[in-house]
């Protein structure tokens, strides 16, 4: 009997002995990694998959559309939307991909010899992927979807006529995600004609910046960052 009671006060003993270890000797908890995108800052929140990314052009600047990528001749838009939707958005370090389902122009105009107005300046074969990486410079890449390649059609009122210009791209848009401006900026993106009047260029060049990239599915519209 006194055996078996030895043993009960030991088996308390060391009970409570457990119980006492200090906070700091036990097993400390890893913190929870952030997300690629984060809404509202760096400490936001995660953006979640099915959110909407919304963003006009970024303040004072406007998206072209030039025949050579020097620049200079071709069509100028000042208004342009950028939309998408996000379809996965892993723990930092990764990439976060969106597939853009709206990018849309207007109050365009031209200075192309013989072209008179812009009728419409509109992008084809929707959705296309997005994707959005954390390392170094914060690249972006944009590649057509399963409907087929990148493509912008510009329709064209001119001296003769209305012209209709079609534009593809063989690869991939490459540009580059901004913290402080919450933007997304594509440089002298190369297009081919693959279609309409003999009148129109041979080839164009895209550039456009957007921002600040919101999240529209959380209230207020929270800021997108990429950590």
């Amino acid at each position: 009997m006194r055996a078996r009671t030895h043993l009960a006060l030991a088996a308390a003993a060391a009970t409570l002995a457990v119980g006492a270890l200090p906070a700091s000797a036990a097993s400390p908890v890893p913190p929870v990694a952030a997300a690629v995108l984060t809404a509202g800052g760096a400490a936001g929140p995660a953006v979640a998959v099915g959110d909407v990314l919304a963003a006009p052009l970024v303040s004072g600047s406007k998206a072209t559309f030039y025949s050579t990528a020097a620049g200079g001749t071709g069509v100028t838009c000042a208004v342009s939307q950028y939309t998408s939707k996000v379809t996965s958005n892993p723990a930092a370090p990764g990439v976060a991909t969106a597939a853009l389902t709206g990018q849309t122009f207007s109050s365009c105009t031209a200075n192309v010899t013989g072209v008179t107005s812009v009728k419409s300046l509109t992008v084809g074969n929707l959705p296309y992927t997005v994707s959005v990486s954390d390392a170094a410079g914060l690249p972006v890449t944009m590649a057509g979807g399963s409907a087929g390649p990148i493509q912008a059609t510009a329709v064209l009122n001119s001296w003769f006529g209305t012209l209709t210009c079609t534009y593809q791209l063989s690869g991939a848009f490459t540009g580059s995600a901004d913290n402080t401006a919450h933007s997304l900026s594509f440089r002298n993106e190369y297009f081919v004609k693959s279609g309409g009047s003999g009148l129109c260029p041979g080839e164009g060049y895209f550039s456009a910046s957007y921002g600040p990239v919101a999240d529209s599915s959380q209230a207020g519209s929270p800021v997108v960052t990429v950590n």
